[in-house]
């Protein structure tokens, strides 16, 4: 679709732009400023992440052509069977004959390396943002060739306001969920206190066998720029070992988040007798700590217990910056789940744009969900929100 196209509907009308025309737009300086990824976050994915994203900006004006809110979106090719291997060995099977079986191009609403938000920049917008999407969506992908149309991502809190999308053809899937805890604690002896009997004897076992070993030291960096030969590598060791793949991020993603996010970001880097053998990539805003992405060495990784040794370094800097929160991305719940932690749902909205084939979509959907086949999930002790 060309850039320029312009849709319109009741009350207003959408704009789609590339990145290049953002400049002459003021209002995307503000169009992320509530969240941890602002608008920078956004450019910086589509300049530096691979070519399976296509990226589009969504301009929406009201009918005076006062600009009511700026939404990212992106089309990609889409397997939507990744990471079920129940349903694995029938797929492979059928694709053998029709390759792109349950594969087809997807228009996204959000964030192709995290949760979504609305692009609003007053939050007495959200609702006519809302009613606004909701207008354009269906249009917009059926006119760009993509069979499903998705809005990825989004928190608990937008149940309520994204609720006019179930009511009009949307299913509401749960997706993997991020999990939270709240830092509520004098320091990380204090935090251990308050987990069971059994893990803090799991922990304090952990920690005494790597305090054994060669002395790991932490460094804490705005950018690591220097360092992304030698820290690329282990992102790579545990994005490869994940069942679930979506985005794959690249060593330019790393270095202009330090460049133009250094206000935010904070690079965590643990060495052993001078070598990396960890390293965490965080953002903190507004007294939350995000973990996003960790790199491992598994040559001495589950030797050294580095996942806990990190948590503990993480969890110590982000109390003694008087943090109140931490957040971390999907995924490796057994250990969170022992660790105290509490699910923070995200949900995909999603809809055919074919309305005969859109109930039968949904419910494939809906059993190939990826929460319903995460045997640790039901056990924690909001899973009932999911």
């Amino acid at each position: 679709m060309a850039a320029q196209t312009t849709i319109s509907f009741r009350g207003g009308s959408a704009r789609v732009i590339s990145r290049t025309d953002l400049s002459t737009i003021p209002e995307w300086q503000r169009a992320f400023d509530h969240v941890a990824k602002d608008h920078r976050f956004y450019e910086i994915l589509e300049q530096t992440l691979d070519g399976a994203f296509e990226h589009h900006y969504l301009v929406f004006e009201d009918q005076s052509g006062r600009v009511r809110g700026i939404q990212p979106v992106f089309f990609v090719q889409q397997n939507l069977v990744e990471g079920v291997p129940a349903l694995a060995p029938i797929v492979d099977r059928v694709r053998r004959h029709f390759p792109q079986f349950l594969t087809m191009r997807v228009l996204m609403v959000g964030c192709a390396a995290g949760e979504g938000h609305l692009g609003i920049l007053d939050a007495a917008d959200t609702e006519w943002l809302t009613i606004a999407l909701l207008a354009t969506l269906e249009t917009y992908a059926r006119s760009s060739g993509a069979s499903l149309v998705v809005l990825k991502e989004f928190r608990l809190c937008y149940r309520e306001t994204l609720e006019r999308f179930t009511e009009n053809g949307y299913a509401r899937i749960a997706s993997m969920p991020l999990t939270t805890l709240a830092l509520r604690y004098r320091d990380f002896d204090d935090y251990l206190n308050a987990l069971s009997k059994a893990t803090r004897k799991d922990l304090r076992r952990k920690f005494r066998r790597i305090e054994k070993a060669a002395p790991i030291e932490l460094e804490v960096l705005t950018d690591v720029t220097p360092l992304v030969h030698e820290v690329y590598p282990l992102y790579l060791q545990v994005h490869e070992r994940s069942a679930l793949k979506f985005e794959r991020l690249t060593k330019d993603y790393f270095c202009a988040l330090g460049e133009r996010m250094g206000d935010r970001v904070r690079f965590f880097v643990w060495r052993q007798d001078g070598k990396i053998i960890a390293f965490s990539l965080a953002l903190v805003h507004n007294g939350t700590f995000y973990d996003d992405y960790l790199g491992l060495d598994y040559r001495v990784a589950l030797d050294l217990h580095l996942y806990f040794q990190t948590f503990r370094d993480i969890i110590s800097w982000a109390i003694a910056q008087g943090l109140e929160g931490y957040c971390s991305s999907p995924l490796n719940y057994e250990p969170k789940l022992h660790l105290g932690c509490d699910l923070l749902p995200l949900d995909l909205y999603v809809m055919h744009t074919a309305k005969l084939l859109n109930p039968i979509m949904q419910r494939i959907l809906s059993l190939a969900g990826p929460t319903r086949h995460d045997p640790v999930l039901s056990r924690f002790r909001n899973a009932q929100e999911l």
